[in-house]
C-alpha cells in the first residue's frame, strides 16, 4: 500500500521548486525528505550576527549560492518575478585590487564587471527557499531525514530512511524524484536492485559543482572600502583567499566574501581558528587594517559537509 505517490529526495531549490510545481498541478501526495536540520541544500543564508529563528532579512548574507545572472537564467529570474521576491545588481563600482606576492602591495587596476550583470537576492538566496516554503504543506516537508535504501518492489519504490531522533522512517511510493548531486546519490544511497553499471560510473564520476569550495564572510558596520573608490573585489596569488567580491547588501552592513583557494584535502589538516585568522590577515593587507576586525566573520567548508560531498569531490576536476 502506497503512503504517498511521489517521494522527493532532497529539500535543496531543486527539490522544493518540483514539490512548488506538483502543488501547482494540483498533486499534494508527495513527501519531501531532507538529510540536513534546515532546507534549503547549498543555499545557505545568514544574519551579520547569529539571530536563529529569524526569517531573511534585507542584510543576510550567503555561505553558499550568491548570484543569478537573468540573461542566462531566464527561469530562475522568472520564478524569483513571480514569487515577488526582490533582487539587486551586484555591486561592482570602483577599482579592483591585485595580488601577486607577499613581498609587493597590491596593485590597484580598473574594476572589472561581469557581463552580463550578476545579480543578488535581497535577504540572500535564502530568501527564495523561504518563500518557497511558506508555498507548501509544512506537513509534506521532513527534515533530519536521511535516504539510505530505494528498494523497487513489483508494485512500489521503498524508501528507506533514518529520521530524526534516529527513527526507521519507511515510505512506499509510486515514484522518487532524486534532487540530490548524482555523484551524493550513487555513493551514499544503496539502490535495491543495484543501478545498472551503464548509469552509476557515470553518476560516480560526475564532479559534484563547488563540492570542494570553502567560502569566508566577514561584516562590518558599513563598507568603507567604497570611500576609497574601490569596488570590493580582489585577486590573489598569495591566499589563502584567490578571490574576493562586496557582498554587502544595500542599506545593510558592508561584507566581503572570497573563496579559499587552499585545497579541501589541505584545509583538513588546518584548524577553523587558523583559517580564519589567515583570512583576515589577507583583509588587512589588501584592504587595509579596518579589515582585520570584522563585527562577525563565517566561513562554510562546502567539502566537509557530508550532504554535498564525499571523498571524491575534495580536489577540483575530480
Amino acid at each position: 500500500m502506497l503512503t504517498a505517490r511521489v517521494a522527493i529526495v532532497g529539500g535543496g531549490l531543486s527539490g522544493l521548486y518540483a514539490a512548488y510545481l506538483l502543488e501547482q498541478r494540483g498533486i499534494q501526495d508527495y513527501v519531501l525528505l531532507e538529510a540536513r536540520d534546515a532546507l534549503g541544500g547549498r543555499i545557505m543564508s545568514i544574519p551579520p550576527k547569529n539571530s536563529a529563528g529569524a526569517q531573511p532579512s534585507s542584510d543576510w548574507y550567503d555561505l553558499g549560492a550568491t548570484w543569478f545572472w537573468p540573461a542566462l537564467q531566464q527561469d530562475l529570474h522568472a520564478l524569483l518575478r513571480e514569487l515577488g521576491v526582490a533582487t539587486f545588481e551586484q555591486p561592482e563600482d570602483g577599482d579592483m585590487l591585485l595580488e601577486r606576492s607577499r613581498t609587493h602591495s597590491p596593485s590597484r587596476v580598473d574594476g572589472y564587471r561581469s557581463e552580463p550583470a550578476a545579480r543578488r537576492v535581497v535577504g540572500g538566496m535564502g530568501a527564495l527557499i523561504h518563500v518557497l516554503r511558506q508555498r507548501l504543506a509544512a506537513d509534506r516537508l521532513m527534515t533530519g531525514t536521511h535516504v539510505r535504501r530505494l528498494r523497487h518492489l513489483d508494485d512500489c519504490i521503498e524508501v528507506e530512511a533514518d529520521g530524526p531522533r534516529g527513527h526507521e522512517l519507511v515510505h512506499r511510493v509510486a515514484h522518487v524524484l532524486l534532487a540530490v548531486p548524482p555523484r551524493l546519490a550513487a555513493s551514499t544511497i544503496d539502490f535495491v536492485p543495484a543501478l545498472p553499471d551503464t548509469l552509476a560510473r557515470p553518476w560516480k564520476h560526475c564532479a559534484t559543482w563547488m563540492a570542494p569550495h570553502a567560502k569566508y564572510l566577514a561584516v562590518f558596520d558599513q563598507p568603507f572600502w567604497r570611500e576609497q573608490g574601490l569596488s570590493g573585489a580582489a585577486r590573489s596569488a598569495v591566499g589563502p583567499m584567490t578571490e574576493i567580491h562586496d557582498a554587502s547588501a544595500p542599506g545593510g552592513h558592508g561584507a566581503l566574501f572570497g573563496f579559499i583557494g587552499v585545497p579541501a584535502s589541505v584545509r583538513r589538516q588546518a584548524s577553523e581558528e587558523d583559517l580564519l585568522a589567515h583570512c583576515r590577515a589577507q583583509l588587512a593587507r589588501l584592504f587595509g587594517p579596518r579589515a582585520a576586525v570584522p563585527q562577525a566573520e563565517y566561513l562554510k567548508d562546502w567539502a566537509s559537509d557530508p550532504y554535498t560531498a564525499v571523498p571524491a569531490d575534495w580536489e577540483p576536476g575530480c
